[in-house]
């Protein structure tokens, strides 16, 4: 019956293992998108030619707006990838809503920048992903 509970504690030890690289995936993840997002939301802020002049927007029909949001989101996302990594319970919800909203974001302007804005709402799916599955594992 000892050898039971043994291979039990195994499985369960190894599943919490595996939810470490999801974490630490998603805290990454985070810090890359919050990286992009600085640079994204400086550069329309700036009016730089990175961006395709030619698309209509959603809700603001200038792309120095969504400069703002861009760069308030980029910095929020670097704290909450920083409250991930402090396996903070808070950091897990903060980061969820963090990627939703950066993907959100991201569909209101996909017109300026199609191919980064494609697989960076890739990115923020997969940190929900990461965050709602394993974010809630803590050790024993």
């Amino acid at each position: 019956m000892a050898r039971s509970k043994g291979v039990v504690l195994a499985t369960h030890e190894s599943q919490l293992e595996r939810g470490e690289g999801w974490i630490l995936f998603a805290g990454m993840m985070l810090a890359f998108a919050a990286l992009f997002n600085i640079i994204w939301g400086i550069g329309a802020i700036g009016d730089s030619a990175f961006f395709t002049d030619e698309g209509r927007y959603v809700l603001f029909d200038d792309l120095s707006t969504w400069g703002w949001f861009f760069l308030i989101l980029g910095i929020l996302q670097g704290c909450a990838a920083y409250s991930i990594w402090s396996r903070h319970t808070f950091g897990r919800l903060f980061g969820i809503a963090c990627a939703v909203a950066s993907a959100a974001i991201i569909l209101f302007t996909v017109n300026a920048f199609p191919f980064a804005a494609f697989m960076l709402f890739i990115v923020d799916i997969l940190i929900v992903y990461g965050l709602v599955v394993y974010g809630g594992r803590q050790r024993a």
